[in-house]
């Protein structure tokens, strides 16, 4: 049986709440909250793939500590912008 399309959002939205690190939670989770719902299905794909990674090497790709593989460029720039104007206007 096929998993639909709410229930996935639902299960990546819980996925990115609940990661290793707090850092991610707090990285992943708004972003999931705010914009997995207006992500296109190539995307949703990407970020799926995305969240079995592990949050060691997470971390250091969104913050821009490391180079991220490339599949994930795009995907992880709008993230790392996203914390980081969420960032700032919580500040």
């Amino acid at each position: 049986m096929s998993e639909t399309a709410e229930a996935r959002l639902k299960r990546m939205r819980m996925r990115s709440w609940r990661r290793g690190t707090k850092e991610m939670d707090m990285i992943l989770g708004p972003f999931s909250d705010e914009r997995l719902a207006s992500l296109d299905a190539p995307t949703l794909d990407i970020y799926d793939a995305l969240l079995e990674e592990n949050d060691q090497d997470l971390y250091p790709w969104v913050s821009g500590a490391q180079p991220c593989p490339a599949q994930y460029s795009a995907l992880l720039a709008q993230i790392g912008e996203f914390a980081r104007a969420r960032h700032i206007t919580r500040s």
